[in-house]
């Protein structure tokens, strides 16, 4: 028996609304016993009468989700008279774009670490090398290399005081230097 008193408890629009649940009762498949506010809070905003005219309305297997539709909205409002959940949905599309722009910008910070980090980790680039016509004309002291305003006169090796094994080959990248 005591079964049959929970199967025979009325839904909670029915319960609400001080009525006897007939087993047809509209609302009985999506305002449960259990959730007493979801159907007040929907009766208060919309209207028993207008939420039963809409799912009166609309094909059965989309009531479910008009239903949880209209106690989102519900709550909503209770919440925010004003705005319901539009005022919610702003709220987060200002949190989205605000966290966005945080995002960008933390971005371009790792983006310029990277780059100062690879900078600094290579050797810095060698002058240019000045081209054999410019080597022999005049005022550059006399065709010296050593003696160009092109080179600079004393240029430090990235490896310090000893060189890298491989060093002939980078006598070509600098040369006139006393090694």
């Amino acid at each position: 028996m005591a079964s049959s008193s929970s199967y025979n408890s009325p839904c909670a629009a029915c319960k609400f609304l001080r009525r006897k649940c007939m087993p047809s009762c509209i609302f009985a498949p999506y305002f449960p016993p259990e959730e007493p506010q979801k159907f007040a809070n929907v009766h208060k905003i919309f209207g028993a009468s207008n939420v039963t005219k809409l799912l009166n309305e609309i094909l059965p297997h989309q009531r479910e989700d008009a239903v949880n539709s209209l106690a989102y909205e519900a709550e909503a409002r209770m919440k925010d008279p004003v705005y319901g959940c539009v005022g919610a949905i702003s709220f987060l599309q200002r949190q989205v774009h605000r966290l966005q722009n945080e995002l960008d910008a933390a971005n371009a910070d790792l983006i310029r670490y990277a780059c100062n980090d690879m900078q600094t980790a290579l050797p810095p680039m060698p002058p240019p090398c000045p081209r054999p016509s410019e080597l022999g004309r005049r005022g550059n002291g006399g065709g010296s290399l050593h003696q160009s305003s092109v080179l600079p006169a004393s240029y430090p090796p990235p490896w310090g005081n000893n060189p890298p094994v491989g060093f002939s080959t980078l006598l070509y990248w600098f040369p006139g230097r006393d090694y």
